[in-house]
């Protein structure tokens, strides 16, 4: 899961370097082969064996990867675009065909695990593309090439260390080693951290093999979910239909109601039905703003976000998930939803800013400082506050 832990990523992403005091000199950095060499020691400290070491003797940064981590889209993917690339008819039909297939060993995994089989095809779906779609690229050579950089050195330089640790417990061979540019792993994608954590031997041979093995992918991934929070006897959530006047601000995954209380402040199934009898908190998600489709997401959805704290991901993976297993698609999918380049977020935030609602220093992202300050300017302006940062608040700021 190459997003696993995007959420501490994304903060290594945005802490400032350290700046050395004035009249001190900042300290070299060393050569490749030189950290390397330090690494080795301590990979050796460790318990690490020479001949897993041996490993690194033919490891060199990878400048691909590198690219890969600088580069940035040039727009933020709307809700409209995400999930139409994910979820489509083939692999509804892929999906249905395979929970058949591996019928059996799905219901060993949701017994031990209280994972339901349709779900968990849909992680296995968006990560690897049914485990056609691993990635390319050598761990050690991307993790150490990323542990090199000063930028998030000391996250990676511990994922490179485990990394090698579980080649030394004898799961993987260095050279069969494969994942993503940022070092996830296997057919669920797991950072070695996660893999560590988590992975558990399904087929009972002795080791812990995500790449090959569907009863280690499966039974890692479920044990994952599982400790995540997730529930057996829930679903992950559902569309809902809101009534005219409803307050925007309650969206967002801090706020919980009971599904009692929300169907008291007119929130309604998409059919227009009542909600559900059962004793379940949830929060209400808009990932398009007040224009688009509402869902309430349950204790499941919070358990998805572990997994990738994406909204999109996460409405993604219940709604595919429930298409497996004959759920209807999102019903009030926006209409032409406008897409927001990296330079219009990056406007926005100063022009927030500029009019005293504080949404952080400007970095082109969308992010909780950002939302608030959206939300605190639509109270001030008599608009829905939805905290959506879309081009018309844009275009109101700028006028």
């Amino acid at each position: 899961m190459m997003k696993i832990l995007a959420t501490l990523l994304f903060i290594c992403c945005i802490t400032p370097p350290l700046i050395p005091a004035y009249g001190q000199q900042e300290p070299l950095q060393p050569t490749f082969k030189e950290w390397l060499q330090e690494l080795r020691l301590e990979a050796a400290s460790k318990g690490v064996s020479d001949a897993t070491l041996s490993a690194l003797d033919a490891v060199v940064p990878l400048e691909r990867v590198l690219e890969l981590d600088n580069s940035q889209p040039e727009f933020v993917q709307t809700f409209t675009r995400y999930i139409g690339l994910r979820i489509t008819e083939n692999q509804v039909s892929r999906g249905q065909a395979l929970l058949v297939e591996h019928a059996d060993l799905l219901e060993e995994v949701r017994q031990q695990h209280g994972v339901q089989p349709h779900y968990l095809a849909a992680f296995w779906a968006i990560e690897s593309n049914f485990g056609r779609a691993t990635g390319g690229f050598s761990v050690l050579q991307a993790l150490a090439t990323l542990a090199y950089d000063p930028r998030r050195a000391g996250f990676f330089r511990a994922e490179l260390l485990t990394a090698l640790q579980i080649i030394d417990d004898g799961h993987i061979n260095a050279d069969q080693m494969s994942g993503s540019w940022a070092g996830a792993m296997g057919q669920l994608q797991f950072l070695p951290s996660v893999f560590y954590r988590y992975g558990i031997d399904g087929d009972g041979d002795g080791r812990i093999d995500i790449w090959n093995s569907l009863p280690d992918v499966f039974h890692s991934a479920a044990n994952f979910l599982s400790n995540s929070g997730w529930r057996q006897d829930e679903r992950w959530g559902r569309e809902v239909l809101l009534p005219r006047n409803f307050d925007y601000a309650l969206a967002g995954t801090q706020t919980r109601k009971s599904l009692q209380q929300w169907q008291d402040l007119g929130v309604r199934r998409v059919s227009g039905g009542v909600l559900p009898v059962a004793d379940i908190q949830a929060s209400l998600i808009l990932p398009a703003g007040a224009a688009g489709p509402a869902f309430l997401g349950y204790s499941n959805y919070r358990a998805t976000l572990a997994y990738n704290p994406s909204t999109f991901y996460a409405l993604t993976v219940g709604n595919l998930g429930d298409r497996f297993t004959g759920g209807q698609a999102i019903q009030r999918m926006p209409v032409n939803e406008q897409a927001m380049s990296l330079a219009d977020v990056f406007e926005l935030q100063k022009l927030l800013n500029a009019n005293g609602f504080d949404s952080g220093e400007p970095d082109g992202r969308i992010g909780r400082m950002t939302r608030a300050a959206v939300r605190a300017y639509q109270s001030e302006n008599d608009i829905p506050m939805d905290g959506y940062a879309s081009a018309n608040i844009l275009k109101a700021l700028r006028n």
